[in-house]
């Protein structure tokens, strides 16, 4: 049973509650009006007739961003380790100590716009999707009782670089790759720019990779590591669970590798990209990309970044009607709907041509 006090100009609610045989009633205070702590109270004793125990101590929403990290986030490469640090940076810079059980909806979207104004809507929604992932664990731990993420309104006045503007279009692609075939003993690079454009791997993956990888009887290449060339540390592990794995590839650019291999000799690490003179050990991606940009600017192609190949491979296969759930896979998506997000404009360009097809295919099995 709740009891209620006005002291000052605020309410207070006292819930009775025994421990023990003992009297251990909840208290607490700051209520503008006497409806507020009534309604306060009445989802503490709810909590307690279903037998949970209600969490009285604040919780600071940077540290229990910190320990959510440190708990669910142990699986994960350096660099997505890196990005969720980096929302913590954020959240310590615009809440500081404030608890969590004082955040409200309203508090929470004003910071999403002012975060917006300076960030493009992309950058927004990674932010929001960390926090929302720890904000649905504070519920389900019993700390906070309501989503004050849920239907929040992203925002971004930075123009990100629209999706379909990172990768080659089909044409290009193959004027890209005859280029990059005509280019192989000029630099070990061009090796990775075909890897990036047939494989559609990640750049830490790319370079992460060893002799032992590549599997010519198949014609497979297993994914299971990457290397943190930021640093040149050593081998790390992949973004997700569902980035190890292995890829079929084309017969062309493995026989390419093969003659690579048996033309070079080894590294102590097995390292297949490896680059004796640089501090990280491995091809830097500043370099692959300057390389890349001269390529396409001596072609009259619109340049992208080594990542953009990897845009490109998916688009081409999607292109090509390849299976939305295969180049899911291929990718090393943890999701589908990472694929769909992503690469939605092609599946746009194509519906057209889809929805011929699916006219035509009733028209053509009529006999009238």
């Amino acid at each position: 049973m709740a009891s209620f006090l006005k002291r000052g100009k605020t309410w207070q609610y006292t819930v009775s509650r025994m421990v023990n045989g003992k009297a251990q009633p909840i208290r607490k205070s700051g209520f503008r009006t006497k409806k507020e702590a009534q309604v306060a109270a009445s989802e503490i004793e709810e909590d307690l007739r279903k037998g949970i125990v209600p969490t009285l101590k604040k919780e600071p929403f940077d540290q229990y961003f910190k320990e959510w990290i440190g708990v669910y986030k142990t699986n994960i490469s350096e660099i997505t380790l890196k990005r969720y640090q980096d929302t913590l940076q954020t959240i310590q810079e615009s809440f500081g100590g404030k608890p969590i059980q004082d955040i409200s909806k309203r508090e929470y979207q004003a910071f999403l716009n002012e975060y917006g104004k300076t960030h493009a809507k992309e950058t927004s929604r990674k932010l929001n999707v960390h926090i929302r992932a720890c904000v649905r664990e504070a519920i389900d731990e019993g700390i906070i009782r309501v989503d004050f993420t849920r239907d929040v309104v992203v925002t971004g006045s930075v123009e990100a670089k629209r999706p379909e503007e990172k990768h080659l279009n089909y044409f290009e692609s193959k004027r890209v790759m005859n280029e990059i075939y005509n280019r192989l003993d000029r630099s070990l690079v061009y090796y990775l720019l075909l890897l990036g454009l047939t494989s559609g791997m990640r750049f830490a993956e790319m370079i992460g990779l060893t002799r032992k990888d590549f599997n010519f009887t198949s014609g497979e290449i297993t994914i299971n590591k990457t290397w943190d060339y930021k640093t040149g540390k050593g081998f790390t592990k992949t973004k997700n669970d569902p980035s190890n794995r292995i890829i079929k590839m084309d017969g062309k650019t493995m026989g390419k590798f093969q003659a690579l291999f048996e033309a070079t000799p080894p590294n102590i690490e097995g390292l297949v990209f490896f680059s004796p003179h640089n501090a990280r050990k491995v091809l830097t991606n500043e370099n692959a990309n300057k390389i890349l940009r001269g390529l396409l600017k001596e072609l009259n192609i619109d340049p992208i970044t080594i990542h953009g190949l990897r845009h490109t491979h998916a688009s081409v296969l999607l292109y090509r009607k390849v299976s939305i759930y295969y180049v899911s896979e291929r990718l090393g998506h943890s999701t589908i709907d990472t694929t769909l997000r992503h690469y939605a404009h092609v599946i746009k360009e194509l519906r057209e041509e889809d929805t011929k097809t699916a006219v035509d295919t009733f028209e053509q099995m009529a006999n009238v």
